[in-house]
């Protein structure tokens, strides 16, 4: 089968999910040269189509094609929501022996997330006319013949590396100013949530980055536009006409700011360009501490440098001991450091930001409604 016969054989389909999605993968195997399920794995224990899981937050469910090794694939009807479809494979990849590449896919629209522990994460994304260039086939090859070619090249130690390094510079620019220690650890600390959210979706439509564009000369127009953007998470509501979730716990209880210089705000913009998704979510405490305490090098705090030291602990708790408004803020992350980042499953504690995961059996609250 050539990218062009594929392409006009599903350009116009209107088959359901259920229908198409086994017929799709096995053209997908025709058209790349690749073995079939039920050609190579008679048993269905290694490559199959529905592998039946257990879910990571409890409950059974299937993922559309599984091999080991090298991917798990989740299928949607044409046009439906692929980032549902990302979800589902992130409840379903422990039960899948953690495949590097994570594929869903809409019979039209297809994206390979890459799922390497320590890296930092890279989607290959196109459509079905994306089909006729080499390059994208060579992405859908690679899932079977060689996952690791497609490994990024930045780990996550890396990115978080990089972005401590440039909010230390804003830190150390406010207490040269006479900036209150604990004002500017408040204040950063929400920019770095904001970025946070962004990544993940809880704040729609690219609007910290859009925010950060609109104003990047103009101190004073910026300035406004996150006390409005503070406010509207505090309570959840209108931001130039988008909905905003109500975020709550304590850090957006003030939508308290500290004016940044020109300068300040270019530094703002590079930090903002870094994929918060994978930044190790250790930074958090250790920034604010580091704003605190401007003697304390990086390395002497909760930033965990080390893949033993990051695996060490079922919960990993950021930051330890931070003190925001009326409540303490702390995030959780999986057993590998990650961030986990569905907005079903982000809930609150006693007042306290945290993830799933961790080993708590108490009453649960939304951190964002």
């Amino acid at each position: 089968m050539t990218p062009q016969e594929f392409i006009a054989k599903w350009q116009d389909t209107t088959l359901s999910e259920r229908s198409a999605c086994q017929q799709h993968f096995l053209d997908i195997c025709e058209l790349l040269g690749q073995p079939k399920p039920a050609d190579v794995d008679k048993d269905g224990s290694w490559y199959t189509f529905e592998r039946g899981v257990s879910k990571n937050d409890g409950g059974k469910g299937w993922a559309d094609v599984w091999m080991r090794g090298h991917f798990g694939w989740e299928y949607k009807g044409k046009h439906k929501d692929l980032e549902r479809a990302y979800q589902q494979l992130l409840r379903y990849r422990e039960d899948l022996d953690n495949p590097p590449l994570l594929v869903v896919c809409d019979m039209d629209r297809f994206e390979v997330h890459t799922n390497f522990t320590g890296t930092a994460k890279t989607v290959h994304a196109f459509d079905l006319t994306g089909l006729e260039q080499p390059q994208n086939l060579d992405v859908l090859r690679k899932l079977f013949t060689d996952p690791q070619a497609l490994k990024p090249g930045e780990t996550t130690e890396d990115i978080t590396r990089r972005a401590a390094e440039e909010f230390a510079r804003l830190a150390d620019g406010m207490r040269d100013r006479g900036i209150e220690p604990h004002d500017a650890a408040h204040f950063l600390m929400k920019l770095k949530f904001c970025m946070f959210a962004e990544d993940i979706g809880l704040l729609p439509d690219k609007l910290f980055t859009d925010l950060l564009t609109r104003s990047k000369d103009e101190p004073p127009r910026l300035a406004k536009y996150l006390r409005d953007l503070f406010d509207a998470m505090c309570e959840g509501g209108d931001f130039w006409g988008i909905d905003i979730l109500h975020f709550n716990g304590g850090l957006f209880k003030d939508a308290d700011v500290v004016e940044l210089t020109p300068a300040e705000i270019r530094i703002l913009s590079r930090v903002n360009d870094f994929d918060w998704s994978n930044v190790e979510p250790s930074i958090f405490g250790t920034l604010f501490e580091r704003t605190l305490d401007p003697a304390k090098p990086l390395r002497k705090l909760g930033y965990k440098t080390s893949p033993e030291a990051r695996e060490s602990s079922t919960k990993e708790v950021i930051p330890g001991g931070l003190s925001i408004g009326s409540g303490d803020v702390f995030v959780t992350t999986d057993t590998r450091g990650r961030w986990l980042t569905t907005r079903a499953n982000l809930v609150t504690i006693s007042d306290h930001w945290t993830m799933p995961n961790a080993r708590y059996s108490t009453a649960r609250r939304p951190v964002c409604q």
